[in-house]
């Protein structure tokens, strides 16, 4: 919106002190992560005042974990502090008619929407199972959906490849050693020297032109899946207080440092990169998203004032998965959100486990002989005698680890 208004007022030869910085992708990603961080931390509080007031407190089974039963009552869709807090800089700083920004809008808004309606069943409607797992499912398959075939027949997304022998091409004009704008569902592979993978390959029985024209019946469900598996990722690692804002931040920030260095054609350039224009807005909307979730997470930290609830550890997952899509990094998800990842995990090899003991041995061993004490694996940690802010502790510096390794691909290969 103030991107706008510097537009028009330069447009009517007005020239306002300062205002000129607003030009800057850099400058408004500053005050974006600073706005979603004041925001957060100032009306954080009264959000969880509001939620107590309407008796939005978190009801807690008995699994026998310490300091459980003591987290009764604690505020939940505390998301909503998150998508506030986010919103208002993304509508101040970015310019909010870019696909990019109304793809990570829509994202938000459409998995924040399923996991408050989650929310509501379970604390208004007394509906402990809350929303149906099918209807989830449903929610992310669509949104899967509408950023598949987004990404795929938009125009304005698109790609630009450098020459193999740019450094002979020009060094001074560096948009001269890149390919015309191309539209194609090309992705990064990491650790690999030509890192780049077209999912049209995969069509490697069709003849190229057929290869290009029908890639989207291979890439549309990719991107369902990722959806899918990426925010469920994050709905199992909020379990604990502080972990999945701790991981969800650090995993936003790296994805932000992406977009910031894929929109901008020099950093392109010398890191021998795919260019991606119309990118660096949504560095802003990724900064925005890390203020807000830190400002949450001064909330959440243990002892939790409030819990993320399906309105936030879905949206986060959602939004994370969406930002890696376009950036073309997703398949360095596997890496980045690791923790999500081994989270996932640990729950599907306990119920494999448990079902192969049950039918081989009987159902009393199975019971005795889990692979984890409890799924998922935060909670194995905790019946270890593990304090859960150890467990998070621990599990951040893993996700910084990660986010380095990530980030390391930009040169590795």
């Amino acid at each position: 919106m103030l991107y706008y208004l510097y537009e028009y007022l330069t447009d009517h030869g007005i020239h306002v002190p300062g205002l000129g910085m607003l030009k800057y992708i850099s400058f408004r990603a500053g005050m974006a992560v600073l706005f979603s961080l004041i925001i957060a931390l100032v009306y954080g509080k009264r959000v969880i005042n509001y939620l107590r007031t309407k008796q939005m407190g978190e009801l807690v089974r008995d699994l026998g974990l310490d300091g459980q039963k003591q987290k009764e009552g604690t505020p939940t869709m505390g998301g909503l502090i998150i998508i506030l807090a986010t919103i208002i800089p993304v509508l101040l700083f970015t310019r909010i008619t870019n696909v990019y920004i109304v793809l990570l809008l829509v994202s938000m808004f459409w998995m924040g929407a399923i996991g408050f309606l989650d929310d509501y069943l379970k604390k208004i409607k007394k509906n402990k199972d809350g929303l149906s797992g099918k209807f989830k499912i449903v929610g992310q398959v669509g949104l899967g959906l509408i950023v598949g075939i987004t990404m795929y027949f938009h125009p304005d997304i698109t790609v630009k490849r450098k020459y193999a022998d740019a450094k002979v091409v020009n060094r001074n004009n560096v948009e001269q050693n890149f390919m015309p704008t191309e539209k194609i569902t090309v992705s990064t592979v990491p650790f690999a020297k030509n890192n780049e993978f077209d999912y049209s390959g995969i069509l490697f029985w069709m003849n190229e032109k057929d290869a290009h024209e029908w890639a989207w019946i291979v890439f549309i469900p990719i991107v369902i899946f990722i959806v899918t598996a990426v925010s469920n990722g994050a709905n199992i690692t909020d379990g604990i207080d502080g972990l999945a804002a701790g991981t969800s931040a650090i995993i936003l920030l790296t994805l932000a440092l992406f977009a910031y260095l894929s929109g901008n054609i020099i950093f392109a350039d010398y890191l021998n990169i795919m260019f991606l224009p119309n990118m660096g807005e949504t560095t802003i909307f990724a900064v925005a998203m890390v203020g807000a979730v830190i400002g949450f997470f001064w909330y959440n930290t243990y002892p939790a004032q409030v819990f993320m609830g399906d309105t936030g550890s879905l949206m986060l997952g959602g939004v994370i998965a969406v930002l890696a899509i376009i950036l073309r990094k997703e398949l360095l998800i596997p890496v980045l959100c690791g923790i999500f990842l081994i989270e996932n995990l640990s729950v599907m090899l306990q119920v494999v486990v448990f079902k192969y003991r049950k039918k081989k041995y009987g159902l009393e061993y199975a019971q005795n002989n889990r692979l984890f004490k409890m799924s998922p694996l935060h909670h194995h940690y905790q019946k270890e005698g593990f304090h859960e802010s150890k467990i998070v502790n621990r599990m951040v510096i893993i996700g910084v680890i990660l986010a380095i390794v990530c980030l390391i691909t930009l040169k590795m290969r």
